[in-house]
């Protein structure tokens, strides 16, 4: 009888294990839905896409959240007629990950990437030589939006990045590019040493950065020309270096001879800023 009993308990506790895992399944199910779709989170960088030409299929709002730019980017949302769905605050923090999300998170589309042609359109269009950052391995979404913004406010004309072993277009990167992802036209190329050569051919000059190279102070910004910034860790490899036209590097007094990737670039399209008298 003690056998027959423990077996039935253990029965009994099989099948209450099975019975909550169904609306678990389900959850996780509907969460996979929405992670179809690109989120762009926080109220600046949600603004600023929904301004832009980017196609949307659902603003997200957190129950009860308000103020002037929340009155402003529901104005835009219905003006475009665009869905709004009102959600608890613990939806966003599942869709964003956690992210700082601010209340406002917007579905869209995928980002879509420029090409080498757009790039030099967008220098055409404003009447300058190209000037193009190249990002070689960049990893950290939060440097390539922080490069992003920097880029979009020194005047660059395009971004390129690699599609392997580099950080792409996300909603992180969105988030902390302020909306500047969708100024900035970022292209996504196959191999970074063809491309460089690419370029070339059309009359830019490349410049990567290297401790080696010369003073930025020294370095002639006047040109047609594409920076190379370097991986986090590793900095520009090998065969970029090789292939670029020259190198540059940011004069240093204190002990830590190094800057973080974002701060190296924005760093560097000033001086280009600043030697062009824009």
């Amino acid at each position: 009888m003690k056998r027959m009993r423990d077996q039935s308990k253990k029965k009994d506790r099989g099948q209450r294990k099975e019975r909550p895992n169904k609306p678990r399944q389900e959850r996780e199910q509907k969460v996979k839905v929405e992670e179809n779709d690109d989120f762009v989170i926080g109220k600046h960088a949600v603004f600023e896409t929904l301004q832009s030409d980017r196609d949307i299929n659902k603003l997200f709002l957190q129950e009860g959240i308000g103020g002037g730019k929340i009155g402003e980017i529901l104005e835009l949302a219905k003006e475009r007629q665009i869905q709004i769905q009102i959600v608890p605050k613990s939806k966003l923090d599942l869709l964003s990950d956690n992210g700082n999300h601010q209340g406002v998170m917007l579905a869209t589309a995928a980002f879509q990437y420029a090409t080498i042609d757009d790039l030099f359109e967008v220098a055409a269009a404003k009447g300058e030589d190209p000037f193009f950052l190249i990002l070689d391995g960049i990893e950290d979404p939060h440097n390539l939006g922080s490069i992003l913004r920097t880029a979009d406010a020194s005047g660059v004309h395009g971004v390129i990045i690699p599609k392997r072993r580099a950080v792409g277009l996300t909603g992180t990167v969105a988030k902390t590019s302020t909306g500047a992802i969708e100024h900035v036209p970022v292209v996504r190329v196959t191999n970074i040493s063809r491309t460089i050569a690419e370029l070339k051919e059309k009359g830019v000059w490349i410049f990567a950065t290297d401790m080696e190279g010369q003073g930025y102070h020294q370095w002639d910004a006047s040109l047609p020309l594409a920076v190379v910034i370097g991986n986090e860790g590793k900095g520009v490899s090998r065969l970029v270096k090789e292939s670029a036209d020259g190198t540059i590097h940011i004069p240093m007094r204190g002990h830590v001879q190094s800057l973080n990737a974002s701060v190296a670039a924005g760093l560097i399209m000033y001086e280009v800023y600043r030697k062009r008298g824009f």
